[in-house]
């Protein structure tokens, strides 16, 4: 099992910046990379960002320029930099840890994290 817990929501301002840990624990040795999700009331949850363990990035085009996603393999831990947030930023945002293992795939989700964006 691997246990992803997100931190840093909260509200603010368009324009302004928030960053974003999502820390890893539990079976880690096996996690090839790690991502950032986000779900607006009543739509689908939305690929954000996401990182490989080798340091490839993988952006959604609205966040393109803005957002920064990295990661510290000593701290187990996925940063999202967000920059320039816009009100339809505003969303859950939720850490994935994505581990194979005897080749299977495995997907494992945070709580999620409230990120308000205010006008």
């Amino acid at each position: 099992q691997v246990q992803p817990v997100e931190a840093g929501g909260g509200l603010v301002q368009a324009g302004g910046a928030l960053r974003l840990p999502c820390a890893a624990s539990g079976s880690i040795v096996s996690i090839n990379a790690m991502g950032w999700y986000r779900q607006a009331p009543g739509k689908q949850r939305e690929l954000v960002a996401a990182i490989t363990t080798g340091g490839s990035t993988n952006y959604a085009d609205s966040v393109k320029g803005r957002f920064t996603i990295s990661r510290d393999a000593a701290k187990n831990t996925v940063y999202l930099q967000m920059a320039s947030l816009k009100p339809e930023d505003t969303a859950v945002y939720y850490c994935k840890a994505h581990r194979v293992r005897l080749q299977l795939p495995y997907d494992y989700w945070g709580q999620g994290t409230q990120v308000n964006v205010s006008s």
